[in-house]
């Protein structure tokens, strides 16, 4: 096992990874930019390191300062989280060039699925469903008039380089397309490095289901069944489940050994996450593969018992599968999580301030999970999440009762939090029905503004 394994992250992650470190007996290492110098985790580490400024190019994004601590420390892992580095084919390349192992799938993995409509070509060519889509655009604007055309109206013009919703933008018709295209291609640019975009079908209120895979270096892959991360706003999720709630057993757990049955022809190692839309009618269309763990991953842990973190360093130290994982794993009631940002709860902008407050509740089945103290402060400088809290039970509806508790009993100060919109989310009677969609929260956002005797949340 490794002797001693070095977090390239921050905040709630570097202290869920700092966690499972210590009980599988591993030497830790932790790094923090001039930002999070203060934040508490640093304190449980073995060894802690400043990488350098706040600004994530200077520090977190910084690949010769974070491989400069690995030499100096000794460490024979790297960790990367989730964000920053941990889907940077070249990073993980260069830490396993140094001798040491990135805690991750192979760097080949990291690369074929990082480009999106590579990866949908490699998934499709091995039997898994999808949408349709059109190939890479270029600038001639007839010819993505013809993708679209091909594709059919409604699309939904994506990044292909990118992720977590950013550059995505829907058209139902030539004027709105060739708009949007422009303005992806900027988005695209800006944030990813990487301009190319492609055209997607748009599924009119889907859900967004997807898989937890486990993989070892030997050829063997399971899943550890589905997330539903329906419920988002500005594209990206903020409550999510497990399982999903109103599709059939049967027809869940097929499309899951579907994508672990293609993985596995496929050789993919260690983890992922295999994401889908599910249209409604019994069609899981494949989205993306992400090659890391995922935010949601602690709503998998609650009904598996099954804690992720340590299955996939032991999977990438080279671990059999069979001895990461119980032969037989069922689920075990519901979890839900919910994400507290540091946000305007009804634009959703960053509000980032001193926690002046900070105070989570402890509870029967609630789970806790902030790399934050109060009197630290949510700087401009990264994801403004302040924590998650995951809630347990044996039944979807006690799982909800008990987050919506948590979320009452939690105080913040200091900055303003999207807690009144997940308290309204989860209270809402399509919730409660299991009648989750993307377009959910903004449903219930809106219904909130049209009724003057529920006051809207500040």
């Amino acid at each position: 096992m490794f002797h001693k394994v070095m977090i390239a992250n921050r905040g709630a992650v570097a202290a869920r990874v700092l966690r499972s470190l210590k009980a599988l007996g591993i030497r830790t290492v932790a790094v923090h930019s001039e930002a999070d110098q203060d934040l508490p985790y640093l304190a449980l580490a073995d060894e802690v390191y400043a990488i350098g400024a706040s600004d994530p190019r200077a520090s977190y994004l910084n690949q010769d300062a974070l491989l400069d601590v690995m030499q100096r420390s000794g460490a024979d892992g790297l960790h990367p989280g989730y964000g920053f580095l941990s889907e940077n084919a070249g990073f993980a390349q260069r830490v396993n060039d140094s001798g040491a192992c990135f805690i991750g799938p192979s760097p080949r993995w990291i690369e074929a699925m990082g480009h999106k409509t590579r990866a949908r070509e490699l998934m499709a060519q091995h039997g898994m469903p999808m949408g349709a889509s059109s190939e890479l655009l270029d600038t001639n604007e007839a010819r993505t008039l013809a993708e679209a055309a091909r594709v059919g109206y409604p699309v939904l013009v994506k990044p292909a380089g990118g992720g977590g919703g950013i550059g995505m933008l829907a058209a139902r018709d030539d004027a709105q397309l060739l708009k949007a295209v422009e303005q992806a291609r900027s988005l695209a640019q800006r944030s990813f490095g990487n301009a190319e975009l492609y055209l997607e079908r748009l599924v009119e209120r889907p859900r967004h289901v997807e898989f937890q895979i486990l993989a070892d270096r030997h050829g063997n892959v399971r899943h550890l069944f589905e997330r539903d991360c329906s419920v988002q706003r500005r594209h990206q999720k903020v409550i999510e489940e497990a399982g999903a709630p109103a599709i059939p057993r049967a027809q869940v757990d097929a499309a899951a050994d579907q994508a672990a049955s293609i993985l596995a022809g496929l050789g993919y190692d260690v983890i992922g996450t295999v994401e889908t839309l599910y249209d409604g009618a019994g069609h899981f269309h494949f989205l993306e593969m992400n090659t890391r763990l995922q935010v949601e991953h602690a709503v998998t842990e609650a009904v598996t018992g099954i804690d992720l973190v340590r299955a996939q360093v032991r999977l990438a130290w080279g671990d059999r599968l069979d001895d990461v994982l119980p032969k037989d794993i069922e689920l075990q009631g519901h979890a839900i999580e919910a994400r507290i940002y540091a946000e305007d709860p009804v634009r959703f902008f960053p509000s980032p301030g001193p926690l002046k407050t900070l105070r989570f509740p402890r509870a029967e089945g609630v789970r806790v999970e902030t790399g934050f103290a109060e009197g630290n402060t949510i700087t401009p400088f990264y994801d403004p999440m302040i924590g998650k809290l995951i809630a347990h039970g044996t039944t979807r509806a006690q799982a909800i009762e008990r987050l919506v508790a948590a979320l009452d009993a939690t105080t913040i100060e200091g900055v303003k939090t999207n807690i009144a919109f997940v308290r309204q989310v989860l209270q809402s009677p399509s919730f409660n029905a299991g009648e989750v969609h993307t377009g959910l929260g903004a449903e219930v956002l809106e219904q909130a503004r049209k009724q003057p005797t529920v006051p809207a949340p500040v």
